[in-house]
């Protein structure tokens, strides 16, 4: 693969994702050893070039030979598309960059909750938007919702089935529970904490599917699948607990977490 040469990519070294992905732009070729920098430690030499707010947005390159900024979507696509040049003309199709870029500023702007990581005082942060956080929260909360109800159909032995609108009301009513609480407990990390607690029901569902694939291949006992449910549950509690700790929210949003979803249990038996 072709190299870009003469260009340096400034990233979040707050954002484990960031950190990720622009090593491996690195260790693949795309870029050289010197072709990343963090944007909290900028080059005195880029310093003037950039708008620091829109770099901790949306990745910002520099062309260290004529001044060129791009930011986004624009500065990965340039980069892939030097080292592969069969994908540019799909890069230049207005339409796909449009929509190629929606998609990155969803995640953007959602990064912090999606991995998120101890901030620390006196960075510039990515800009809060809250659009891109209701779209996370729907997205999540819907696909959370889907795989559930499939994989309710692997515990009818022992759960009651019940509608098909179940685990959707279910997502929805801990987001409105957990919503409030946090609302009057500590209202200025209202986004945060819901961007989390959906990250991780996403991240559990996800895991469900391992076991939906399992099922399509081979039959197992339902204890089985609960028992793996109950494994997956197990994991989300604690990931609520470090996730909470580093919002700093103490056990009271855990605890309330644990609370909806034992009601919510004794509900469906009690039907």
């Amino acid at each position: 693969m072709k190299m870009l040469q003469n260009h340096v990519i400034l990233f979040d070294e707050e954002c484990p994702m960031c950190l990720l992905y622009t090593k491996a732009l690195v260790s693949t070729g795309m870029l050289p050893e010197n072709g990343r920098e963090p944007y909290q430690q900028i080059p005195p030499q880029i310093c003037p070039l950039i708008d620091r707010q829109r770099a901790a947005n949306e990745i910002a390159m520099v062309n260290t030979e004529n001044g060129e900024v791009t930011y986004g979507i624009k500065s990965l696509f340039k980069i892939i598309g030097n080292a592969m040049p069969v994908f540019a003309p799909l890069f230049a199709f207005k339409p796909f960059l449009y929509f190629m870029a929606k998609v990155y500023a969803f995640i953007s702007y959602n990064r912090k909750v999606i991995i998120p990581a101890k901030a620390k005082p006196g960075r510039i942060q990515p800009t809060f938007k809250l659009t891109y956080r209701i779209a996370y929260l729907l997205f999540t909360g819907l696909v959370t919702a889907y795989i559930l109800t499939v994989y309710a159909h692997l515990l009818t032995r022992y759960v009651p089935l019940g509608g098909a609108y179940r685990e959707y009301l279910i997502c929805s009513g801990q987001m409105i529970f957990q919503g409030v609480i946090i609302f009057y407990y500590k209202r200025d990390k209202l986004w945060d904490y819901l961007g989390n607690m959906m990250t991780i029901s996403f991240a559990g569902s996800i895991l469900l599917i391992v076991a939906l694939i399992v099922n399509n291949m081979i039959n197992l006992h339902p204890v089985i699948y609960i028992l793996y449910f109950l494994m997956v549950a197990g994991l989300m509690f604690l990931e609520h607990i470090r996730r909470t700790r580093l919002l700093q929210l103490g056990w009271l949003m855990t605890i309330t977490w644990a609370i909806y979803r034992l009601l919510v249990l004794a509900l469906i038996f009690s039907i």
